[in-house]
């Protein structure tokens, strides 16, 4: 995914699923760097994790 893809859907009111390695993420923000955002899994985890923006896809 690219940086303003994320901006986006970051900015969206629209619930838009994006995936990481195939499961469902919600987009916590994108981090300083510009190439890794901060990640949680949908559902009751909150564990959040960093991944590079490129493994992210939209469902």
């Amino acid at each position: 995914m690219e940086v303003k893809r994320v901006k986006q859907i970051l900015s969206s009111p629209a619930d838009i699923e994006v995936k990481y390695n195939g499961t469902s993420v919600w987009i916590d923000q994108l981090n300083e760097d510009g190439r890794t955002a901060t990640v949680h899994l949908r559902g009751p985890l909150e564990e959040r994790t960093i991944v590079e923006i490129n493994e992210l896809t939209e469902a």
